[in-house]
Parts: C-alpha cells; structure tokens; sequence
C-alpha cells in the first residue's frame, strides 16, 4: 500500500520562507512522478509544481514560478516543496501526490495516490 505523509506546513508571515516534504512509503518512489497541489477555502485544488521520476524535468504553475521550487532525493523517498517570498494568497492546504507512470504533470486525474495534505497559513 502507498502511503504520502506531507510535512511541514505552518503559520508564516508574508515573505518568509517554509519547506514542505512528502515522504512516500510502500511503493516504488524513484519511478514515480509527483506533483505538490493546493486548495484554499472554497477554491478548487490547484496545480502547483511537479517533478518528474529522475528529477530531470520540473513545471510550475505561473503562480509559483521564480519562489516555488520542486526537488526530490530517491535515496530518501522524499519530494521536497521549498517555498520563498510567501504571499497571503499562497494560504492553502497543500497535497503532494504520485504518478506511477514516472512523468507527473498538471492535472489532478493524472494522479495515482495522495497524501492528506498540511496546512500554509501566510499571515499579511
């Protein structure tokens, strides 16, 4: 059975700086794609940034580009979220997810399993 434990999410204030891991157990994390999404009250989950199995390809959604940044250690089975220059829109709970085909992507349907998310609370 795979298993996704996000972490790291907390209270920041605007323009700091937070690191969420996901460490995934139970399954072949180094062939996996994995993607971090995020859902603010009453908004739909959104694409956030996703990598690739060996890391050699990342996108981001424009909303993140140049603060978010995606990594991953296979040694570890962990994907890494690190998130700089916090704004209050970036206030949400933030999933990461696995694609078993290895490739990630932007869309949620292309996802295989999640985690049950942490919470980002960016004070302004």
């Amino acid at each position: 059975q795979v298993q996704l434990a996000e972490s790291g999410g907390g209270l920041v204030q605007a323009g700091g700086s937070l690191r969420l891991s996901c460490a995934v157990s139970g399954g072949s994390f180094s062939a996996y794609g994995m993607g971090w999404f995020r859902q603010a009250p009453g908004k739909e989950r959104e694409f956030v940034a996703t990598i690739n199995w060996n890391g050699g390809n990342t996108k981001y959604a424009d909303s993140a580009k140049g603060r978010l940044t995606i990594s991953r250690d296979n040694a570890k089975n962990t994907v890494y979220l690190q998130m700089n220059s916090l704004k209050s829109e970036d206030t949400a709970v933030y999933y990461c997810a696995a694609d078993r085909w290895g490739l990630g992507g932007l869309g949620w349907s292309g996802y295989d399993y999640w985690g049950q998310g942490t919470q980002v609370t960016v004070s302004s």
